[in-house]
């Protein structure tokens, strides 16, 4: 599960209209639907606040103020409440619209009492002219842009749509081409949609980027590994990312299977040519042995990074077996005997 991205808090807002007549029964009904969704926002009911934030929202939308902050704290309820189609829904609106969540807000000092008072832009304008207050400033916040894009990105990648993914990101890249994480997004959607060769790809941009991440050398490894043409590679592919993770398990345990390759298979063909053609099953069986022999310092590097792993022991076990080590063979069953002790 892909963590959400879900970096904007949410705060109380003072409502403009004014308290007479229609207007004031709107301003009642907003402040009562916004209370409502604080309320559930802050006690984790966001089931309850995210209708309650696109109340506020069509409220407002409807007397002339298409504020759509309060949609995005509606799709960020959602998100949170594990609700990812509505979610979807609207970060794909918010996207689409150009939302960036930038909001300007008016300040002014008080002469008087010092106090620094919030205004809106209107009143603001007005309070220039007033020689009652001073330090009139304005300050933006920052742009919400990116975060959207990471975070629908997450959302459809979480449901399973690695195409619909991949059109948010490429959308997100062309405003925003350095941001990492649509970039490692990006290897992920090509991964889920099986595109094998981009998702190579990726992995190597994101390689010559920063070469020192183990996971996406171990990464790259696994995806030349599936290719014969390529074991070499995923082999070098697995060691670099020892040299930045010596104790990296799987890279340990997946250089072994690399070299040693579908054993059982093997072994199925040694069974099935013994009798008829025993030429060709001694040469499977030394080219069995040849490729233990290699795996062998790979296997046995495993086992000290980790040695109360089963899989290390019994891989390492296996090995010696073939390789006809039968003292070691014997020290491993006794450890093995220990940890399964242990375990029960």
């Amino acid at each position: 599960m892909k963590k959400l991205i879900l970096g904007m808090a949410i705060v109380a807002s003072a409502f403009v209209f004014g308290q007479k007549g229609e207007k004031g029964d709107v301003n009642a009904k907003l402040q009562e639907a916004n209370k409502a969704a604080m309320d559930a926002y802050n006690a984790k009911n966001y089931a309850v606040a995210a209708p309650k934030f696109l109340e506020v929202y069509n409220l407002l939308k409807t007397n002339g103020q298409d504020d759509k902050i309060y949609m995005y704290y509606a799709g960020l309820s959602y998100a949170l409440g594990n609700n990812n189609d509505e979610s979807i829904k609207i970060y794909t609106d918010l996207v689409n619209s150009g939302f960036t969540g930038v909001q300007t807000t008016y300040t002014a000092k008080e002469k008087k009492s010092g106090q620094v008072v919030n205004l809106d832009k209107a009143t603001w304008d007005l309070m220039k002219k007033n020689s009652d207050y001073s330090d009139f400033k304005t300050e933006q916040t920052p742009s919400v842009e990116p975060e959207l894009y990471e975070t629908l990105t997450t959302l459809l990648l979480n449901a399973k749509k690695p195409n619909d993914a991949l059109v948010i990101i490429e959308k997100g890249l062309a405003k925003y081409p350095n941001n990492v994480k649509l970039k490692d997004a990006q290897g992920t959607a090509y991964y889920d949609s099986g595109n094998t060769e981009k998702f190579i790809g990726a992995l190597k941009e994101q390689l010559a980027k920063n070469p020192n991440d183990a996971t996406n050398w171990y990464n790259l490894g696994v995806m030349q590994s599936k290719n014969p043409a390529t074991v070499e590679d995923a082999i070098a592919s697995f060691k670099k990312a020892l040299e930045v993770k010596p104790d990296f398990d799987n890279a340990h345990q997946n250089i072994v299977y690399t070299i040693v390759g579908d054993d059982s298979k093997i072994v199925e063909q040694i069974n099935a040519t013994r009798k008829e053609k025993p030429d060709e099953a001694s040469k499977l069986i030394d080219a069995r042995r040849e490729r233990f022999t290699k795996a062998l310092p790979y296997a046995e590097a495993w086992y000290k990074a980790s040695p109360e792993s089963l899989d290390a022991i019994s891989t390492l076990k296996d090995i010696y077996i073939v390789t006809k080590n039968i003292d070691k063979v014997k020290e491993l069953k006794a450890k093995e005997a220990e940890l399964k002790a242990k375990a029960k």
